[in-house]
């Protein structure tokens, strides 16, 4: 990886005419590679040892800005490190450093990962250090199996159902015993009757109650009831509040009332982990919860399972690069979908780009590196959310080809999750779930031409947007009112 990051940095200075290598004077080809040696490794040293450090201040940074931090703060360290050469020769521009640090960054990553797939000894070798990384040593293997139970959220039946049948999904193709078996040769694997693998699961419709949205299906799922949760967003006469399954101090208190319930802890409470999730299953180690981000005290920030993957500043930038990509996918799509007059369609603009490239990105890589830590320090149960999909097909459709596409991306963090669980120091079952599906359908504005808010307002006599009064549903609602 040192070679290959040298090698990287001289072909940057090749091309890059605000990066030097040599003295204005010239030097020998030798001298410009040890320069390029030194920078090189001096880099990796300070992303190893400083980097982390520098993570941890970023946790006080919102999700959001943290994209374009990575790039100013990698580009410093790229700065430091050419200071501290000892030819005192490298010079950088600043914005060529971010560039130069990114690329290089990127390049370490896919090293590193080409080594580790080509090495099995060297995969678990690096998965063990991802482990030990994160303060803890590999327990004794254990015969007794875990549990690993992903949801794909928003994901139905016969969407899941579709994906493997059109080859989006080929780790749960296999699972099912419809793909082919990993373990057959290429040149096998590529004739037409090529070997399957025997069916390791079971793929199982099931139906939601009347809420059929998260917040309700995931407290029953984790917490054993869902008792008073009627949708997702409802307004309690006794407090005078408006609860929202996706708001924190509403998600504590549907925790709070969910536990007093049922008298236990919930799904995860012996030895558990929640990913990703919008409650705890009183699991001991949370990341990215939002139950538990409405708490104060060490241990709860609801970002805390940041720093366990952006440590390592390869991932960051591999990240931040597929958060920038994500959000120009988004506003390609949006526009294709706006020019050819899709509908149902319903806004795209203001910050949902940005919202869905952190959906669809930064937690999904956030909370798949969690499991990997979690499967190998050899945790009983893991609980994990990937609500990848859920946000896009609520945008797009959940038959549409933007959603389809997030399903293959899902597929391959399935396909690494199964990987990892093969070094794990015990054995682990792997539960594919979903929390409730998704029908097309527009919404009230877009079908009646005006809001559900709007209506009632005219039927109360209540003054409305001259745009409502012009629909046929806003005057008809005026003209009871009158008669009345």
């Amino acid at each position: 990886m040192w070679a290959v990051s040298t090698v990287t940095m001289l072909v940057l200075a090749g091309i890059l005419p605000d990066f030097q290598l040599q003295s204005p004077d010239g030097d020998s080809a030798t001298t410009i590679a040890v320069t390029a040696a030194l920078g090189a490794g001096a880099f990796g040293v300070l992303s190893a040892v400083v980097w982390p450090l520098l993570v941890r201040l970023l946790l006080l940074v919102p999700a959001l800005v943290l994209g374009l931090l990575v790039f100013f703060l990698n580009g410093s360290l790229l700065l430091l490190a050419l200071r501290l050469n000892p030819s005192g020769r490298p010079e950088a521009a600043p914005e060529t450093a971010v560039i130069v640090a990114a690329v290089m960054s990127a390049v370490a990553s896919a090293t590193g990962a080409a080594l580790a797939v080509r090495d099995d000894d060297a995969y678990r070798s690096r998965l063990h250090r991802l482990a030990l990384r994160r303060g803890r040593s590999l327990p004794p293997c254990s015969t007794t199996p875990g549990t690993a139970v992903v949801q794909l959220d928003g994901v139905g039946h016969d969407v899941l159902r579709d994906a493997v049948d059109q080859g989006l999904m080929p780790t749960v193709a296999r699972w099912l015993g419809t793909g082919p078996d990993r373990a057959a040769s290429p040149d096998r694997a590529a004739s037409p009757g090529r070997a399957t693998a025997p069916p390791t699961h079971r793929l199982t419709p099931w139906r939601t109650d009347w809420s059929s949205q998260t917040g309700a299906s995931q407290l029953g799922i984790l917490h054993g009831t869902n008792h008073d949760v009627p949708a997702f967003r409802w307004y309690e006469k006794d407090t005078g509040e408006v609860m929202v399954c996706n708001r924190p101090t509403s998600a504590v208190e549907l925790q709070r009332r969910a536990v007093a319930r049922t008298g236990h802890g919930g799904l995860l409470a012996d030895d558990g982990a929640s990913r990703g999730n919008l409650f705890s299953g009183g699991a001991g180690e949370s990341a990215l919860v939002l139950s538990v981000s409405a708490r104060r005290g060490p241990g709860t920030r609801s970002r805390a399972g940041y720093f366990a993957y952006f440590s390592d500043p390869a991932n960051a930038v591999r990240t931040a690069l597929s958060f920038i990509a994500e959000t120009g996918r988004e506003i390609g799509q949006s526009l294709r979908a706006r020019l050819r007059k899709q509908r149902p369609r319903v806004s795209r603009g203001g910050l949902y780009p940005l919202i869905r490239a952190f959906a669809t990105v930064v937690e999904r890589d956030v909370v798949v590196a969690a499991v990997v830590g979690d499967l190998l320090a050899g945790r009983s149960v893991v609980y994990a959310d990937l609500v990848a999909y859920d946000e896009v097909a609520h945008h797009s459709g959940p038959h549409s080809r933007d959603a389809a596409k997030v399903l293959r991306r899902l597929d391959r963090a399935l396909a690494l999750i199964e990987k990892v669980a093969e070094h794990a120091p015990r054995p682990y079952r792997i539960v594919v779930l979903s929390d409730h599906g998704q029908s097309p359908g527009e919404t009230f504005r877009a079908r009646y031409g005006l809001t559900l808010g709007d209506l009632v307002r005219a039927g109360c006599g209540l003054p409305v947007p001259r745009r409502a009064r012009r629909t046929r549903s806003g005057a008809e609602a005026r003209a009871a009112v009158r008669a009345a």
